[in-house]
């Protein structure tokens, strides 16, 4: 009998043979998330993600779509109904930078007992206005900081924090131009 071995809320036994499965299949690393966004009248749309195509099928596991809502605050005309986008990104690089944390934390045995984020993204209303050609209309820069308690030594987790910037998906489509087509239809 194989016992199973939870660190950090993770199946660390899943996580290993998850690892080991895809190297020994690496397509079933590819994978594709797809996302669908409906306007709801000024600033305010809404979007819904349900299922994706990964581990070399759809997946179906997902009943019902989760629904993300977008909006501005009101110095931006919006209804502040939920986050914009440039907030919704940077909550989607906490998240990344999380799960990448707690699960090779997790694979490296530590146990972490808290774990935060604090992000900050500069943006000048000038390049998305079209008032500048010189400004760009995305975030300058952002700034991120982290607090965690773990039992672990200081230089190990700034060692897990290096790895874990190394192989983020999200930092990775922020810091690095990723191809995109748009096309109206």
């Amino acid at each position: 009998m194989i016992t199973q071995t939870m660190r950090n809320g993770i199946n660390v036994n899943q996580l290993v043979d998850t690892i080991e499965a895809i190297r020994k299949e690496p397509d079933l690393a590819k994978f594709q998330f797809r996302a669908h966004t409906t306007w709801d009248g000024g600033g305010r749309c809404h979007t819904d993600i349900q299922g994706f195509f990964g581990a070399g099928q759809e997946d179906s596991s997902r009943l019902q779509p989760f629904t993300l809502v977008g909006d501005e605050p009101g110095v931006l005309l919006g209804g502040n109904a939920g986050p914009n986008a440039v907030e919704a990104t940077l909550h989607a690089l906490a998240s990344c930078l999380s799960v990448g944390f707690i699960y090779n934390a997790a694979a490296m045995g530590i146990e972490v007992r808290s774990l935060e984020f604090d992000l900050g993204g500069d943006l000048d209303l000038l390049g998305f206005l079209g008032l500048s050609d010189e400004v760009r209309p995305g975030y300058s820069g952002i700034k991120v900081t982290y607090r965690v308690q773990a039992d672990a030594p200081r230089q190990k987790l700034e060692e897990l924090c290096e790895y874990v910037q190394r192989t983020s998906p999200v930092l990775d489509i922020i810091r690095n131009p990723v191809p995109v087509s748009i096309e109206l239809v």
